[in-house]
């Protein structure tokens, strides 16, 4: 299963541990395919996507409450920042 449809159904943290190790794995395997393929530009764009994570849930129609996130909104930020320019 790809990355991006595991992020899709995290639920519980253990779900969250999978997505962690399968996220690693495609960096191992598609690494030319990340926009940020180092630890700081993978940080900067870790920090910019979770400030505008709210814009992304609103246009997604995705409801998203900022003072509870949960294992899947994690996985959003950290898969967002993958790509994240």
């Amino acid at each position: 299963m790809k990355v991006e449809e595991l992020s899709e159904n995290i639920e519980t943290k253990k779900d969250f541990e999978v997505f962690l190790e399968n996220l690693r794995a495609d960096f191992d395997t598609n690494k030319d395919e990340w926009e940020n393929r180092n630890l700081k530009d993978f940080l900067e764009a870790l920090h910019a996507y979770t400030s505008s994570i709210e814009g992304y849930y609103k246009n997604m129609d995705i409801p998203f409450d900022e003072n509870r996130p949960t294992w899947q909104n994690f996985a959003d930020v950290l898969l967002g920042a993958t790509v994240y320019e």
